[in-house]
């Protein structure tokens, strides 16, 4: 249950009334320097207030394969939620807490970031996940903090000083400086999340991912997570209503 919570979590990405795939065929500038890379792709941070949407997700976990499609609410930096099909599943996180509750198995969660965590062995708050959805750099940087790495196709940056416990690679398209991926690497826990942005839309003169795979790699086992946007409203009134039903379990970490 953990592992398709965590995937319920990152598996929403956005469109709008209009949209339109693009695709980049720009060539790579040799002269271009990671400073100004990182300066240009950060200019590309989406615009919104509020998205609904549904999304198909596919989870393949060795020969095995499950798809769902969930109901996705956002709203800008303050809110993600989410429900199932029946309402079976309903989580609802803000930058404080991540709250949960699955009716198949009478479980629930209420707390921090613990949840994610558990999974990936990575502290990320809530503008990570953000970033992440959105084809951004997951981590923010300083300007001179990153440098340029040889890449055939896209601008591979990664910090010039890697963090203790994982290392960090950036790879943004030289056409809309959108992400082609990003991944971080653990190498003492032997795991791996790699994140690979196969397709973007644009709407409303804003680029969105719109086809994604998530791959986490740990001791050799690989979890994929492919996901298809299907239709989405932007910038609309919503509401995010979570009341956990009573006699439910928490889950424990």
């Amino acid at each position: 249950m953990r592992k398709v919570l965590f995937y319920l979590i990152i598996g929403f990405i956005f469109s709008c009334k209009s949209t339109q795939t693009i695709a980049s065929k720009s060539a790579l500038n040799s002269k271009l320097k990671a400073k100004q890379i990182l300066k240009t792709h950060n200019k590309q941070k989406s615009d919104f207030t509020t998205l609904q949407s549904r999304l198909k997700i596919e989870l393949i976990e060795g020969a095995k394969s499950q798809s769902h499609t969930v109901t996705l609410r956002m709203e800008r930096n303050q809110t993600i939620w989410i429900n199932a099909f029946l309402n079976m599943v309903r989580v609802k996180i803000t930058p404080e807490k991540v709250q949960m509750y699955n009716k198949l198995d009478r479980t629930y969660f209420d707390g921090d970031f613990a949840l994610i965590k558990d999974f990936l062995g990575v502290e990320l708050n809530f503008y990570h996940i953000e970033n992440l959805l959105l084809g951004h750099a997951i981590f923010s940087h300083k300007p001179n903090a990153l440098k340029r790495q040889p890449h055939p196709k896209s601008y591979a940056l990664s910090p010039k000083q890697q963090n203790v416990l994982f290392d960090v690679l950036y790879l943004i398209n030289p056409g809309y400086f959108k992400l082609d991926g990003q991944s971080i690497i653990q190498f003492n826990q032997n795991r791996k999340l790699n994140v690979e942005y196969q397709t973007y839309q644009e709407i409303d003169e804003q680029v969105f991912p719109q086809e994604v795979t998530v791959k986490v790699d740990e001791n050799q086992k690989e979890t994929i997570l492919k996901m298809n946007l299907k239709s989405v409203s932007l910038n609309q009134p919503l509401r995010f209503p979570y009341k956990r039903p009573t006699g439910y379990k928490p889950i424990e970490f």
